[in-house]
Order: structure tokens, then sequence, then C-alpha cells
């Protein structure tokens, strides 16, 4: 916040000097100040003293952080709008909701990450990890020629042609790319036909074995 050049007490003693009779134009020229200025300053603190005048000003400092204040607390309710639809789980997906957050409401990254949770050393982080073009593309080829093979497999078929790749890193590559293979959902077969029940028609009724003889 910019300082002001008059305090208070110097604000009311160029106003006591006006009212005993001082013209504007010539308190203007001895203090350095524009007659607009001093009409400003008679209209805002016109018949204070100097404990009334500080009083007003500590009031409009309090009422300008609440304004502030408020202004915050909007934003962050419409930054969580925005993120509603959004579910913040990993790097990746923090660093993009931060982006967003910065782009469309105009948050300012230190804001946007406390919102968000995320650290800002994570969101200023960039990968130095290489590219890895050429295996990205014979991982593509080798899940077209075999479709139903999983990383594992097709591991096994990168060892064989020398990659010195580990799973985990194909693994890796292979979440990235979009290769998973949808499971098979097995199909349930009723087995045998369902009969009703036959009980008989009293309290604590047995049914009677299914191997007992009928005796006449």
């Amino acid at each position: 916040m910019k300082r002001a050049r008059f305090t208070e007490e110097q604000i009311i003693a160029v106003l006591r000097e006006h009212e005993a009779g001082a013209k504007t134009a010539d308190l203007a020229r001895k203090h350095g100040v524009s007659e607009a200025t001093l009409y400003n300053w008679k209209a805002k603190f016109g018949g204070m003293d100097v404990s009334e005048a500080k009083r007003l000003k500590q009031l409009e400092d309090e009422n300008a952080k609440l304004k502030k204040l408020l202004a915050e607390q909007m934003l962050d309710v419409a930054a969580m709008r925005e993120l509603l639809s959004k579910k913040m789980v990993g790097p990746a997906v923090q660093r993009d909701a931060v982006a967003h957050l910065q782009a469309v409401i105009g948050l300012s990254e230190r804001r946007a990450c406390t919102i968000v949770g995320a650290d800002r050393k994570m969101v200023r982080y960039r990968s130095c990890r290489p590219p890895d073009t050429e295996l990205r593309t014979r991982l593509r080829d080798l899940a077209n020629e075999r479709r139903r093979f999983d990383y594992r497999r097709l591991f096994i078929l990168l060892r064989r042609e020398g990659e010195p790749s580990g799973v985990n890193r194909i693994h890796r590559l292979y979440r990235e790319e979009g290769l998973s293979v949808r499971k098979r959902r097995a199909r349930r077969k009723a087995v045998g036909t369902r009969a009703p029940i036959l009980v008989e028609a009293r309290p604590n009724a047995m049914l009677p074995p299914k191997h007992a003889e009928v005796t006449p």
C-alpha cells in the first residue's frame, strides 16, 4: 500500500490554518499540494480532531481488509466450483488443475496450489526423462499385433529383441500409451432347472427324506 505523504495530524493542522483565515491557494503553495486536495481533506476531515481522523483512517483500513478477504473467499468458492468435476489424484492432474485456475480465474500460483493442495515445487517440476520414442513405437506395434497380450508378455517379447528396460518401465510406458487390455467378463450359465419345494401346510412341518420308503 502506498504511504500517504501527510499524516492525520498534519492534515488537521493544515485545515486549522484554513479555518483561521488562510487562503486556499496560499496553503496549497505552502504545503506543495493542489487546491483539489485541500478541498478533499476538508470534505473528509472537516470539523474533526486528530483522534477522530485517526479513527476514521483505521475504519477505512479495516474496511479495505474485509473487502479483500471477501474477494479472496469468492475467488476460492469459484475455484472450488471449477474443480468439482475433477479428481485431484496424481501430480499430473494437480499440475493441470493449478494451470486451469491460473488461466480461467486468474489466481496466483501460490493461491491455486493452496486450493488444490499441491506443493509449488511439484507444480514447477519438469520431467528430465528421455521421450523413449522408439521404445514406445515398438511397444505400440507389438500391442497391435498381439491384442490380447498384457505388459508382461510384451515385456518378454521386447527382451527377446534385446531391449534392456525392466518390467516396471515397460509397465509405465504401457499405461501411458493407453494399451491396457480389457478384461473379459465370464458368462454365467444356469445349471439345471429350478423346481418349487413342496412343504406341508402346517406349523413346523418337515420334509420327508429323499430316499424314504413309503409303506402302504
